[in-house]
């Protein structure tokens, strides 16, 4: 059989969705690393229950034995590092979890495939690869009218969240330069889909608005965010793997730069059509709250170094990602219902409730 890809993170938003591409596009092993911790969700790969490409593996990247252990017995051709504490919300209110995940444990992922890769034969060695996937929010907040970000872009992180991933990002650069490590890292823009925790934006509105329940907003609902849809951010990193020059650094965005007041509406216009409410339109379930501390105003992500380079262009419009995304909510109600512990109750009471207060001006939302 193929040498299999190591995934880290793997039963996550993001990692599930490129888990369960990669086995359908591909047909090659992946063994799956993940901690299962509140956004980890083993039911997420359900599918891949009984496939023998398939090997799950419940456990952290901070453990170095356990590391060491999984690289020389399934000795992988390559790592995908998704796993990541990645809402900055969160990471406001316990930023020493982001530290330790983002930073410590990407230092120990590295240092133990070093010795892995250290350790093949030259064929396999030359073949390597280790991808780390990252965020746009590494680099800051943009003015309205500025340029995108391109990957020479200089990291301005304004976030716990963002400075561990920006930290993050430099161990790998400087793994490769250092010690020649065969890297690739990728910087996306926010992304929806299938198997979002409903904490972020798309899914919070979805699943709060088919509740009854307020749809908690941000400031004026101005923030710009680029939006990719994840099936295409998955193809892009298979493109990334396959083809991407070593050490170098690709952007990923979906070309969709949209203010999250026009998300709210046109989320609330789907379910409007898919599922009305007898009681009225959704959008009078918006609650203005207060915003949050170091908040980005924009983002946006100029993808043309991988489409020059790899060919790769997002294949959704944000409407068709979308309108996919609000279907599936719709189709798969006791996912959601069985992420919806009592924890991540706690959470959303925990983080808006101090925001609850504020006066309704007009649509804002919470940022992806």
């Amino acid at each position: 059989m193929t040498s299999p890809v190591l995934v880290t993170g793997g039963a996550g938003f993001i990692g599930s969705n490129f888990v369960l591409d990669w086995i359908a596009a591909t047909g090659e092993p992946v063994v799956t690393l993940d901690a299962l911790t509140y956004a980890g969700n083993r039911e997420n790969l359900a599918s891949l229950e009984v496939d023998p490409r398939h090997h799950f593996v419940h456990g952290d990247i901070l453990d170095r034995a356990l590391l060491d252990e999984l690289l020389a017995r399934h000795r992988p051709r390559a790592v995908v590092h998704f796993a990541a504490e990645s809402h900055v919300d969160r990471s406001i209110h316990g930023p020493a979890a982001f530290v330790k995940t983002n930073v410590e444990g990407t230092f120990t992922l590295l240092e133990a495939t070093r010795q892995h890769w250290a350790g093949l034969a030259e064929a396999e060695r030359s073949a390597f690869r280790f991808l780390h996937v990252s965020t746009d929010e590494v680099y800051g907040s943009l003015l309205p009218d500025a340029p995108a970000f391109t990957e020479a872009h200089a990291h301005a992180p304004n976030s716990p969240y963002s400075a561990s991933k920006a930290a993050s990002d430099h161990l790998v650069r400087a793994w490769h330069h250092t010690y020649g490590l065969p890297v690739l890292t990728t910087n996306c823009s926010n992304n929806y889909g299938p198997f979002h925790f409903p904490e972020k934006l798309i899914p919070l509105m979805i699943v709060n608005a088919l509740a009854g329940k307020p749809l908690p907003v941000y400031g004026d609902g101005m923030q710009v965010r680029d939006w990719l849809y994840v099936k295409d951010h998955c193809a892009a990193i298979r493109e990334v793997l396959a083809h991407g020059r070593v050490g170098e650094t690709y952007n990923i965005g979906g070309w969709n730069e949209k203010p999250n007041v026009e998300i709210v509406e046109t989320v609330c216009a789907l379910l409007d059509e898919m599922r009305p409410d007898p009681a009225g339109p959704y959008l009078r379930l918006v609650k203005h709250v207060v915003d949050r501390p170091g908040h980005d105003r924009r983002y946006a992500i100029d993808a043309r170094k991988i489409e020059r380079e790899l060919g790769w262009r997002p294949e959704e419009t944000f409407e068709s990602g979308l309108r996919k995304t609000v279907r599936w909510y719709l189709d798969h109600a006791g996912w959601v219902e069985r992420v919806q512990t009592g924890a991540y109750r706690d959470w959303l009471s925990t983080n808006y409730a101090a925001r609850s207060q504020a006066e309704a001006g007009h649509v804002g939302a919470v940022p992806g």
